[in-house]
C-alpha cells in the first residue's frame, strides 16, 4: 500500500512538500542535538493528540520539561519567539495533561514548558532556549 503523500496527483507529478514543514523539521533536529549537548533526554518528539501537537519531550533531571520550537530562516518575518502567542502558549498547557495521560509510565517532580528560537542562515545557525514561559 503507498502513502498518500507517494501517490501521483491527476497529472502525475507528485504532491510538493511544504517548505515551512521541512524547515520547522530541520529546526527540531538542530533543537534535539542541542538539548541532548546541554544534558536533556528526549523522551518524545512531535506528540500528536486532538487538541494539537508538542515538538520535543525531554527530561532536565527530574523536570519533564515541553519544548515549543520556533524556526526560521531569516529576519524578515520577526524573531521566532515572536510566534508564541499567549493562544499558543495556552494549548500548550493543555497538551501536558493529555500527554501524561498517554505516557502513564513518565512521573517528574516538576514540569516547565519552555521554547527554542532556531534561526538558520546560509550556513549559520543560532540556537536560543527560553526556559518556563509560563
Amino acid at each position: 500500500m503507498t502513502n498518500r503523500a507517494d501517490r501521483p496527483d491527476v497529472g502525475g507529478a507528485l504532491p510538493r512538500r511544504d517548505p515551512r514543514r521541512t524547515t520547522g523539521n530541520v529546526g527540531e533536529d538542530h533543537a534535539v542535538e542541542w538539548l541532548e549537548r546541554h544534558g536533556f533526554s528526549i523522551i518524545d518528539r512531535n506528540w500528536r493528540c486532538a487538541r494539537g501537537e508538542v515538538d520535543i519531550v525531554a527530561r532536565d533531571g527530574d523536570t519533564i520539561v515541553f519544548i515549543e520550537v520556533k524556526t526560521r530562516t531569516g529576519q524578515t518575518t520577526g524573531h521566532p519567539l515572536e510566534a508564541v502567542t499567549p493562544r499558543k502558549l495556552a494549548r500548550i498547557r493543555q497538551l501536558v495533561p493529555a500527554w501524561f495521560h498517554a505516557h502513564r509510565d513518565q512521573t517528574a517532580h516538576a514540569i516547565r514548558i519552555d521554547c527554542i528560537a532556531v534561526t538558520m542562515i546560509a550556513d549559520h545557525v543560532a540556537i536560543e532556549h527560553v526556559e518556563a514561559l509560563g
